[in-house]
């Protein structure tokens, strides 16, 4: 998997990823048409062949041709002093460098290309964290289809490409959860959701198997779209508010808000870990000193039945006590 250079294990495979999509690449690299095979495109398009004969994910490869093709064009590719040279001078963070090391490593393994991989090492940053009153603001301002998508987010920790792809057949309107279909080479698993998410979900309109994207049209450049289109819906909100944080808020933003926000409430990292359908508990860990709570303001409010104690349970609200026969409930703002 890896050849080891100045003591530092380096990958020379491409980044991970493999799916079982077998679609035509042709159109990963424009315009290999007009170019001759002996060009640097060519050996960039040969390489792209490879990796989808061998199951790489579409994403994946559309990001490694992406990196060749941009070091083809400055420089020659072919030369490994030359590429080292090039990256070293790039104004990118060291995360980038790193990923663009791996791209490179594994087009010279499949060219047979001896070289030293530079070391870049990336650096870990907590994800930031939104507040509840942002998240749901932010929702509020979306949509329809906007706002069903990422409230179903904030509820299931899934990611944009697992949401994306929820079939009709995954939601159980009776048991009010759905179906993951995990990406990643995570694990599969079922999600409750509260009633106004079913109801948000149940308003979509059923024209195709799937809950939000359309079938004919290619998953990953309809998420594109999907997503440049909830960009431009949360710049109009964020300005509307006057509040330019919630331009930080995106899809992969839910993923880290929900799983925050569980494991606070439960302190369960096992329970968290399953939640986000995570293989390694050190995935997993981050959550646990992301943000201290200890000074945060809350939201109290009363119920005096049964069922407005269940609709502030659906809303995250978790029970405090009893005073004057009603019960207390709390929520972080």
């Amino acid at each position: 998997m890896g050849q080891r250079t100045s003591g530092l294990q380096v990958s020379t495979e491409p980044p991970e990823g493999r799916g079982s999509e077998s679609r035509p690449v042709h159109h990963l690299i424009r315009p290999l048409h007009s170019l001759p095979v002996d060009q640097p495109n060519g050996e960039i398009f040969s390489y792209v062949i490879h990796l989808q004969r061998e199951g790489y994910r579409e994403p994946t490869i559309e990001s490694t041709a992406r990196s060749l093709r941009a070091i083809a064009k400055h420089v020659d590719l072919l030369n490994p002093n030359q590429v080292k040279d090039y990256v070293h001078s790039l104004k990118v963070t060291e995360s980038r460098k790193e990923r663009i090391v791996i791209y490179v490593s594994g087009f010279y393994k499949f060219k047979k290309i001896e070289w030293s991989a530079p070391r870049y090492r990336r650096v870990q940053r907590l994800p930031w964290i939104p507040t509840e009153e942002e998240v749901n603001q932010l929702i509020s301002g979306l949509g329809k289809k906007s706002s069903c998508f990422v409230q179903i987010l904030k509820e299931t920790a899934m990611r944009p490409g697992e949401c994306w792809n929820l079939r009709w057949i995954d939601v159980d309107i009776e048991r009010g959860t759905v179906s993951v279909l995990p990406e990643k080479d995570s694990n599969p698993r079922i999600c409750k959701v509260t009633s106004r998410t079913m109801s948000m979900i149940q308003r979509q309109p059923k024209h195709h198997t799937f809950v939000f994207r359309n079938p004919t049209v290619n998953q990953h450049k309809s998420l594109d779209r999907f997503r440049r289109i909830y960009c431009k819906q949360r710049k109009n909100i964020a300005f509307k508010l006057g509040n330019p944080r919630l331009q930080q808020i995106s899809f992969k933003t839910m993923r880290h808000y929900k799983a925050t926000m569980f494991y606070h409430s439960t302190r369960d990292i096992l329970a968290t870990m399953q939640l986000l359908g995570h293989k390694n508990i050190r995935n997993t860990l981050v959550y646990t000193h992301l943000v201290s709570f200890e000074s945060d303001e809350w939201t109290c409010k009363i119920a005096k039945t049964i069922d407005d104690a269940k609709g502030l349970i659906e809303d995250g609200f978790e029970y405090v006590t009893d005073i004057e026969n009603v019960k207390l409930f709390r929520k972080r703002k």
